[in-house]
């Protein structure tokens, strides 16, 4: 899959995640029970969101280690093939340190926020 058609389908993708949401019915319900939220507050709510994106962005970045193992085991001695997969790992490994830091800074930032408002 080329770099064009792969942002392509995650633009798409981008898009058509927060409009599953917005596709609730009206079972006479308040807001909250109707789509399924109950007595959740708005930090768990989020924190809930932010872990279901890094999530997936964490499996990405596993793909990314996986298509590198992959490319590396089946190179042959070819070294470009080799430099590629080497590529692929280390960027996939970045990719997971940058995840676990953003997971750290959101939850430090969100309970922090959640206790000053609530004093």
């Amino acid at each position: 899959m080329n770099k064009k058609a792969f942002a392509i389908i995650m633009v798409v993708a981008i898009m058509a995640v927060p409009m599953l949401g917005m596709a609730a019915p009206d079972l006479g319900l308040d807001d909250a029970q109707a789509i399924g939220l109950g007595d959740a507050g708005v930090k768990d709510i989020v924190n809930n969101i932010i872990s279901i994106i890094l999530g997936f962005l964490g499996l990405i970045a596993v793909i990314l280690i996986l298509i590198g193992g992959f490319l590396w085991m089946t190179a042959g001695g070819n070294e470009d093939r080799v430099k590629k997969g080497r590529q692929y790992i280390i960027n996939g490994v970045i990719g997971l340190i940058i995840i676990l830091a953003a997971y750290a800074i959101a939850s430090f930032v969100i309970t922090n926020l959640v206790d000053a408002t609530t004093t």
